[in-house]
């Protein structure tokens, strides 16, 4: 028997004495890192955001195993934000499709959420009608119509059944109930009302394909709710798809248990001070650009060389070279070449011990 079947659902309910001590060291959590934040200034609380939502994207199809381009994901988000980040790289459907639910989710969460609003997420998750290979409704309640809606894995003829959905004929006034509750605003915290809403949409599991995006992005709606804002600081499903195999687990626990969801509450409340508490770590990384650059505001750079010097403090993979830089600023090896000597001699860059042929750079501590 699924929760759904059980006499008094939806009558949610979790043991507050247990969730009570969580629920409060979460919003500790979530005050702390707001109010880091927000001395940072308007500009780097733009770059956090920007880098919180590109992860948040890129994760949330990861769960699901779907890989997307990260400079796509990113300058398709920065382009809807309206942000300058340089060149913008164009960016498919599929790309622009789940960057436009998430920021409608999470840029105007303070919208009810309806029916409309889920059928054109939903619609712009599948932009060509297809999931993969399958072509599927978009934009309406599956039907049921090749038969009942099942989460299953294991080869073909040896499937194992997770997890079986409500009847689609159901879904109407099931979802009808979910969306007065969402928007209601029901007593209690908005974090709460975030894991609950994430496991309710995925039980009722109203679509074909994309619920367990659409479900994220619901409870990424909440949380911004939560806190008041559609600024972006920490990504949960950066953290979920790090417990992607304990999520799955709790998730089918949960939906065949009782209704008493505290351990999917405790779970989720878990992982969620653990991915607000990681967004130290990317704010650590924010503070030290802007120190670097304010460091260098006096220095004259052309724009090859604030280019490279911005991709060296982010995630810059392998070792500056001649040829890389040359290859990265479409530049001639000995304009390459100019460009790093006079960062050298600036101090900005230092030569690493390994000469001849091999000659590598990196960025100098500076005082």
């Amino acid at each position: 028997m699924y929760i759904y079947e059980l006499p008094k659902w939806p009558h949610f309910m979790w043991d507050q004495e247990t969730i009570t001590p969580l629920l409060v060291s979460v919003r500790y959590e979530q005050g702390r890192l707001l109010g880091r934040m927000e001395n940072l200034g308007f500009k780097l609380r733009e770059d956090a955001t920007l880098l919180t939502l590109t992860q948040d994207v890129l994760k949330s199809s990861e769960i699901e195993g779907e890989s997307l381009d990260a400079q796509q994901v990113h300058s398709s988000i920065a382009r809807r934000l309206g942000m300058d980040i340089g060149s913008l790289l164009p960016s498919n459907r599929n790309v622009d499709g789940i960057v436009d639910m998430t920021l409608d989710a999470t840029q105007n969460y303070d919208k009810p959420l309806t029916k409309e609003r889920l059928f054109s997420w939903h619609a712009a998750l599948f932009p060509t009608g297809y999931s993969g290979l399958l072509k599927i409704k978009i934009g309406v309640w599956r039907d049921d119509s090749h038969g009942p809606m099942q989460v299953v894995s294991g080869a073909y003829g040896r499937e194992r059944v997770h997890y079986q959905a409500p009847e689609a004929t159901h879904l109407d006034k099931e979802m009808a109930v979910f969306l007065e509750w969402f928007n209601q605003n029901p007593a209690g915290d908005a974090v709460l009302k975030a894991a609950l809403a994430h496991l309710w949409f995925v039980t009722l599991h109203p679509f074909e394909d994309g619920n367990g995006r659409i479900a994220r992005a619901i409870a990424d709606m909440a949380l911004a709710q939560s806190e008041q804002t559609p600024q972006r600081f920490y990504s949960m499903s950066s953290h979920i798809r790090l417990r992607r195999n304990e999520y799955y687990k709790i998730l089918e626990q949960t939906q065949k248990d009782s209704l008493d969801i505290t351990p999917w509450m405790t779970w989720f409340l878990t992982c969620l001070k653990e991915a607000i508490q990681k967004a130290d770590t990317a704010l650590i990384s924010i503070l030290f650009k802007a120190q670097f650059w304010k460091k260098l505001s006096a220095h004259s750079l052309n724009d090859r060389q604030r280019k490279v010097l911005n991709l060296m403090l982010d995630d810059f993979e392998g070792k500056l070279t001649t040829s890389k830089w040359a290859k990265l600023t479409k530049c001639s090896q000995d304009t390459a070449h100019r460009d790093i000597l006079n960062l050298v001699r600036q101090g900005i860059l230092i030569i690493n011990p390994q000469g001849g042929r091999n000659t590598s750079y990196s960025l100098s501590p500076l005082p």
